[in-house]
């Protein structure tokens, strides 16, 4: 397993093409509290399922409140942020296609290295 740092969060990766996978990775996401995610839209489907604490989770400009148990599906191609703003970290496992990638407001293009 490896860990990453990005925006205030930790991935930890679990399943991706550097771990012998041809089609799926999976990474447990850690969200520190009080951080506000950072905008992107996501090239390929994405799947989170909380695990533990608490996150807004916007898509498509449309904010919902996930807790624990509960699955936010965030479609290809949509414009995707989470917020902890709770006291709590929140945990959650997602998954998605090898080669998934993120492309900020600002155009920026993020090929995070846990989905390669």
């Amino acid at each position: 397993m490896q860990v990453h740092r990005m925006h205030g969060s930790e991935f930890h990766s679990y399943v991706s093409p550097s771990s012998g996978s041809r089609e799926l990775c999976a990474w447990r996401l850690e969200v520190a509290p009080g951080t506000r995610g950072v905008p992107h839209r996501v090239s390929k489907e994405e799947i989170l399922l909380l695990l533990e604490g608490e996150l807004t989770a916007t898509v498509d400009g449309v904010a919902t409140t996930a807790r624990a148990g509960d699955v936010v599906l965030v479609p290809a191609g949509s414009a995707f942020g989470i917020d902890n703003t709770s006291p709590s970290t929140a945990t959650a496992w997602v998954t998605t296609s090898v080669g998934l990638q993120a492309t900020l407001d600002s155009g920026e293009v993020i090929s995070p290295p846990w989905t390669r």
